[in-house]
């Protein structure tokens, strides 16, 4: 790069990489892809693509074939990163990146790229996460801000998870959001009325019944993490950058509300302080109701809401391969992060029977109840969960804490051959609106599933479709937890289906 070279343009880029599959074995880039746009015109100014073979092609395994399709066979002849090591540090050096959740995952994976052949990285000149733009900015309206939901959403077709594809339906994506935006902002008091509200969702209360949708989503499995850099003036009305700042007066179109003033009331923080308050404490179906305290103890501590992870069911689980460690987390800590063979993971459970319906027992700070229900739990569940404790309160332990210990198995005096678990439906708040942050669906005698969105919070409404007796497929989270010397691990309902039959 020359000293006078002008490098405005924006590089989108993203990595595929291996799956790790064991403690302490790190990701492995398997393709890099990039383009340069013209950040005024947003056109694609050359692109570059490469797939990477790996120093080890053992760690392609069938899990990491699974994620991206690429297997040890279609790179055996590419490149290494040694090979392609100056292309990409050219691209990439002294210009604005952007990408979908790249300061989590991709710009990390660049760095220990460069650090494993000891040549010094690329450094941008700024960033632009998309995931945290495109979530403060445009709102859930799309579910998750999964790359994936976002093209679905807008009808862009399926993602590829091939690094040059994923770019581009980036790229695409903003330009749609962008133009949702600016077409609300004109026109404010009318277009964003029902912003919040997908179009492929049924809408509940009883006041309204339901509408028709199709199509659903996955669960969240990214962090929130954004940058930016106090830049030239000169790209202050970049069509990109503008979405990182409010408009010309400094506010941000509401899309919650259209009746109040415009400013930007959805805060990250504030959304991630919800959700993590959500999880702070378990508490077992006797004890007697409190008023939880906003302040945690700072021996405190939770899983990250969102993190790159692996989905499995019960009997897909390898015992052994059960560990925990301790990871920083988005708010300066440090947190209890469950593991399978050294990669994250949240379960999946299929026609899990309802004990207790939805209970209402507990409320947060504003006055809402923490919403969970009881369901019945499988042999296999409750070895998964019983190993899941148990190697999490050793970690507790060794960490300092002297906490009482609440096994995430409800095993009753009288009942304990029909153990329970609960299941926890965090709420998040935007402004003074507050919604489920779990996906609900139904599955009609038919087959078919429909997702489930409500116009309020209504937890009496919700009860109902939750009643004992009452199958559901859950996908959910396991957060460990320490507060107020209490601690465990809280299963967090990412995605429901409620069996309708």
């Amino acid at each position: 790069m020359g000293p006078n070279e002008d490098r405005s343009e924006i590089v989108f880029f993203d990595v595929e990489t291996t799956v790790p599959t064991r403690p302490g074995q790190g990701f492995a880039i398997l393709e890099f892809g990039a383009i340069l746009v013209c950040p005024r015109t947003l056109t694609e100014l050359r692109n570059y693509s490469t797939l990477v073979r790996p120093a080890d092609l053992s760690l392609i395994s069938p899990l990491s074939e699974r994620c991206n399709g690429i297997t040890a066979d279609a790179v055996a002849a590419a490149p290494t990163f040694a090979d392609i090591a100056d292309a990409v540090y050219d691209l990439l050096h002294g210009r604005i990146w952007a990408g979908h959740n790249i300061l989590r995952f991709d710009c990390a994976r660049i760095r220990e790229a460069f650090a494993a052949i000891n040549q010094q990285a690329p450094e941008p000149k700024g960033a632009i996460d998309s995931l945290v733009v495109l979530t403060q900015k445009f709102g859930r309206r799309a579910g998750n801000m999964k790359m994936a939901s976002l093209a679905t959403y807008f009808g862009l077709g399926q993602q590829t998870h091939r690094s040059l594809d994923d770019v581009r339906m980036n790229l695409e994506v903003l330009k749609y959001c962008s133009t949702v935006l600016f077409l609300e902002s004109s026109l404010p008091d009318i277009l964003t009325a029902n912003s919040w509200i997908s179009p492929n969702a049924i809408t509940r209360s009883r006041s309204n019944g339901k509408s028709p949708i199709d199509g659903g989503s996955s669960n969240m499995n990214k962090d929130f993490v954004m940058s930016s850099s106090a830049t030239a003036t000169k790209e202050e009305n970049h069509p990109i950058l503008s979405l990182t700042r409010g408009n010309a007066n400094g506010a941000v179109v509401d899309t919650a509300q259209s009746n109040i003033d415009k400013q930007d009331s959805f805060d990250l923080r504030t959304l991630g302080d919800e959700i993590q308050k959500s999880i702070q404490s378990d508490v077992a179906m006797d004890e007697k109701p409190t008023q939880e305290s906003t302040e945690m103890s700072s021996s405190s501590f939770v899983s990250p809401a969102c993190s790159s992870y692996v989905v499995l069911e019960p009997d897909e689980i390898c015992i052994p391969s059960i560990d925990a460690s301790l990871v920083p987390s988005l708010f300066g800590s440090r947190n209890i992060e469950l593991q399978h063979s050294g990669f994250p993971f949240q379960l999946h459970c299929t026609s899990l029977k309802v004990r207790f319906g939805i209970s209402t027992k507990f409320y947060d700070n504003a006055g809402r109840p923490r919403l969970n229900f009881v369901v019945d739990a499988s042999p296999s569940l409750c070895k998964v969960l019983d190993a899941c404790d148990s190697v999490v309160q050793k970690l507790s332990v060794d960490s300092g804490s002297s906490s009482d210990w609440r096994p995430v198995v409800i095993r009753k005096e009288g009942f304990f051959n029909y153990p329970t678990a609960r299941l926890h439906i965090p709420t998040a708040v935007c402004g003074d609106v507050a919604f489920y942050a779990t996906e609900i669906y139904q599955r009609e005698s038919s087959g078919t599933v429909q997702r489930l969105l409500f116009s309020k919070f209504d937890a009496e409404e919700l009860g109902s479709l939750f009643t004992p007796g009452t199958f559901v497929d859950a996908f959910f989270s396991l957060d460990p937890y320490d507060y107020q010397q209490n601690a465990g691990i809280k299963l967090v309902a990412k995605k429901l289906i409620i069996d309708c039959k």
